[in-house]
């Protein structure tokens, strides 16, 4: 008979889709510790069971546009900082594709969106990038900095999208058919996937930043106008970094 210990190891290590398995498995088992052990496990079911859910009711806009080849979603990150520049992301995901959690970017913590960021990097078909530094945003206004971060996200991509669901937007200067959805990071999976490879490669940036100008916080901060942000300003004034039309 199995030692609890290797058991409660085994579940620690037990993937969400093979949780099934392992109850089958344990699930007669008298033992104390390990009856524990299966109701968590029939627990992370239940609960992977209403993710599968939610992630189906996201691809909502994607079984709209079933007929297409490759369905692109596009979202931008950072356009309220007072520092740094405004990335676009760009995702074509294979048809059907489930990623489970992915969600807009901002409902996720860090350290979630860097795993999901690396999941739809191996499972996306193909994924762009990207961003308009603060100079630019300075010289043509953010909105007019945002729509060329997108542009350049798709134009990054190695496959021409047949359709683009954008969150919120229109993209000016594009020749692909394009769905503007309010709020599309919280209703589409395409969107979704954007908005977190379109963050995380933005927090990075920012994070390597820090280092160049540690009194700003950025690694905290990413640039937004936090207090601590505001009272280094207003102590060293502003670095090369901030965007000049958005610091008073």
């Amino acid at each position: 008979m199995e030692n609890i210990a290797l058991i409660k190891e085994k579940f620690s290590k037990c993937p969400e889709m093979e949780l099934e398995a392992f109850v089958n498995t344990y699930g007669a088992d008298e033992r104390s510790g390990v009856k524990k052990l299966v109701l968590k496990a029939e627990k992370k079911i239940e609960e992977y069971q209403k993710e599968l859910l939610r992630i189906d009711g996201m691809r909502k806009f994607e079984k709209k546009f079933s007929d297409c080849e490759y369905i692109c979603g596009v979202d931008e990150v950072g356009r309220g900082p007072l520092a740094g520049p405004v990335y676009a992301g760009a995702v074509v995901l294979p048809r059907d594709c489930i990623i489970p959690y992915v969600n807009d970017s901002k409902k996720l913590t860090a350290k979630k969106r860097e795993e999901l960021a690396r999941v739809i990097s191996e499972r996306a078909v193909s994924i762009g990038l990207g961003g308009v530094d603060n100079e630019t945003i300075d010289k043509i206004n953010i909105l007019q900095a945002t729509y060329e971060a997108m542009r350049r996200a798709v134009a990054a991509l190695t496959v021409k999208p047949d359709i683009i669901l954008v969150d919120a937007l229109h993209i000016p200067g594009i020749d692909i058919p394009q769905e503007s959805i309010i709020k599309g990071d919280a209703k589409s999976i395409s969107i979704a996937a954007a908005s977190i490879i379109a963050k995380v490669a933005r927090d990075n940036y920012m994070t390597r930043m820090d280092k160049e100008y540690p009194v700003y916080n950025f690694l905290k901060n990413k640039g937004y106008g936090s207090k601590e942000h505001y009272d280094a300003i207003n102590k060293y004034g502003i670095c090369p970094l901030h965007r000049r039309t958005f610091v008073h």
